[in-house]
């Protein structure tokens, strides 16, 4: 599992810069300067998430099991979130009306605030193993 969300964080940063040049140099005369600008939160967005699946993948305080739920939140809220953004922004270039899956955003966004909160969540209530530093005198049922 380790492996999977590693490799989903190179790949979802690896798009994140494609889609950033894209924006960069192929949309700037195709949209108007709101659009571009809401284009590059997705991207942002996008590559702060794929920095924190590239974290996830290598961190010992969980479990790989108690990994999935905040990977599957992630990459979900991804592609809700940054994608509806991407489709949104370029609402103007096609004959489809993106606006029609507006609601999907903040649906991405609250997942993506789900998997920060859970990951916290299971950081904060993980039991010690017993090769952790176990501080005398505190209980950590």
């Amino acid at each position: 599992m380790n492996k999977t969300i590693f490799c989903s964080g190179i790949f979802f940063g690896v798009l994140a810069v494609i889609l950033g040049a894209f924006g960069a140099h192929g949309l700037g005369k195709m949209i108007d300067a709101d659009a571009i600008l809401t284009y590059e939160t997705g991207v942002r967005y996008q590559m702060y998430h794929a920095l924190f699946l590239l974290i996830l993948a290598n961190t010992d305080y969980l479990e790989v099991k108690k990994k999935k739920a905040v990977f599957y939140s992630i990459v979900l809220g991804i592609v809700l979130f940054s994608f509806s953004i991407y489709l949104l922004a370029i609402n103007a270039l096609t004959a489809i009306d993106f606006r029609k899956i507006g609601f999907l955003t903040p649906i991405g966004g609250t997942l993506l605030i789900f998997g920060w909160s859970l990951l916290g969540y299971r950081v904060i209530k993980r039991r010690p193993r017993n090769d952790d530093q176990v501080t005398p005198g505190i209980d950590y049922k």
